[in-house]
């Protein structure tokens, strides 16, 4: 019996001695887990005279009850390189083998194939959320994530033009002044884009009409409106004039106090106030005393034309919900539109959350999808592959989600997780698995010299 007994011993070791070679093998791999050896006795259990067991039972040796993967954190590397990947934390990296199976790693080196498809450097695609240009997922089914490499992005015409900026309450109506305020004291200018990505200048003018009121003028509208304000302010300085001359007492015995009319022509102020013609103005807006846009409470729109006949003319909402009129200079804060002409890909980048977000040449930046992780109630119950793991009935099924919610961990790019083997006490392993080995081989020769001794007996 002790043969066997010193054999299994043997077998033991040496299975330990794999695993502590294997780790020590792996010791620079990306998001290997360490592995141990874990081991029972045999006993074989015996009938004593009183017919029970256990007392009567000796030891026969040792068996390999498991090899258990040790799934803790690894150190964090910087790399640089966008497309490497670490988990910070809990979950695993989920990967579409080219057989169509499923496997789930920790190893973040991540490439782009010829279709723009991220890929492990055995070919497995990356799975994940497919997201809207913002990075919000738009499903809960994880896809091969695949950016687009090939074609540049599409043109997109101007369909929102967002203008936020103050108007100098302290300005004087444009028309009351002499010469009046040029319309494009107040202004603005932008560039929007037509159908086919060709640049449409955008200019806005800012001209103040009433207490509290002001006139808004595009490229179209600028043009009648600088004819109205000369007009206007011509007019408002005649109904000034006549206001001045009907308010002179009429003439007594004393003395002229009012001149006398000429005829037709200069001088001649005695009419009423005069009417002023219509501005022209593509919208008007009014403020309330605390400074604030009470009109218009909905966006307006104005009208950009393409210098393409085939294209013409299109409508752009301008929302000015942020515009403000203080008591302070003139500012623009902010002008913004949703157009832009094509591009091409000139990089990316990948958060903590997972979205990946593709910068062009045109400066977009469109996020084009999020990478998913996954879980398991039981990680030991994985089985080892040459992609990672892959799921058993053990493990139980893979819960996936996304990177920083629940228990999963968040993403770092341009990072990859290093080999949690602690080569130091693999080392020290290593040396005790030798000294069992040479334990268990002393033990079989000790029982060989015992049955020789038995074999010689006379």
């Amino acid at each position: 019996m002790s043969f066997q007994t010193g054999l299994s011993g043997l077998n033991a070791s040496g299975k330990s001695l794999d695993v502590i070679g294997h780790n020590i093998a792996n010791a620079n791999t990306v998001g290997m887990k360490a592995s141990r050896t874990e081991f029972s006795d045999v006993v074989a259990s015996a009938i004593g005279p009183s017919g029970g067991g256990g007392a009567g039972g000796s030891g026969i040796g040792v068996a390999i009850s498991a090899v258990s993967q040790q799934f803790s954190q690894g150190n964090i590397s910087l790399t640089g390189n966008t497309l490497d990947l670490a988990v910070n934390g809990g979950g695993f990296f989920m990967l579409e083998k080219k057989d169509g199976t499923f496997a789930y790693t920790r190893d973040g080196q991540f490439k782009l194939d010829a279709n723009g498809g991220i890929i492990t450097n055995s070919g497995a695609k990356l799975r994940g959320y497919p997201t809207d240009v913002l990075g919000n997922p738009t499903s809960t089914q994880a896809v091969p994530l695949t950016l687009p490499t090939g074609a540049p992005i599409p043109a997109q015409a101007t369909a929102n033009i967002t203008a936020e900026l103050n108007l100098d309450a302290r300005a004087q109506t444009a028309i009351s002044t002499v010469p009046p305020t040029p319309i494009a004291t107040y202004g603005t200018a932008l560039t929007a884009y037509d159908s086919q990505g060709v640049g449409i200048p955008v200019s806005l003018y800012f001209v103040k009409t009433g207490a509290d009121t002001w006139d808004v003028f595009d490229s179209n509208t600028v043009a009648a409106g600088t004819t109205a304000l000369t007009t206007n302010a011509a007019t408002t300085a005649t109904s000034v004039a006549n206001a001045a001359w009907n308010a002179i007492p009429a003439n007594t015995a004393g003395g002229d106090l009012k001149p006398t009319l000429t005829s037709a022509g200069a001088g001649a102020y005695a009419g009423p106030a005069l009417s002023l013609v219509a501005s022209g103005a593509s919208f008007s807006m009014t403020f309330d005393t605390t400074g604030k846009l009470t009109s218009p409470l909905t966006s307006p729109t104005i009208n950009l034309t393409s210098p393409n006949p085939n294209i013409g003319t299109f409508a752009a909402t301008l929302d000015v919900s942020n515009v403000s009129q203080y008591g302070t200079s003139f500012a623009v804060s902010s002008l913004d539109q949703d157009g832009y002409t094509a591009g091409n890909l000139t990089g990316i980048s990948i958060n903590d959350k997972g979205v990946i977000t593709t910068r062009y040449s045109n400066g977009e930046s469109q996020a084009k999808g999020m990478v998913a992780l996954a879980d398991f109630r039981n990680v030991q119950g994985l089985q080892p592959d040459g992609d990672g793991w892959v799921e058993t009935v053990t493990s139980g099924m893979a819960i996936s989600g996304q990177p920083g919610n629940g228990n999963m961990g968040g993403i770092r790019s341009g990072a990859l997780e290093d080999s949690n083997v602690d080569l130091t006490a693999e080392l020290v392993n290593m040396m005790t698995a030798q000294r069992n080995y040479q334990a268990n081989a002393q033990t079989i020769k000790t029982q060989d010299q015992v049955m020789s001794t038995l074999v010689n007996l006379r």
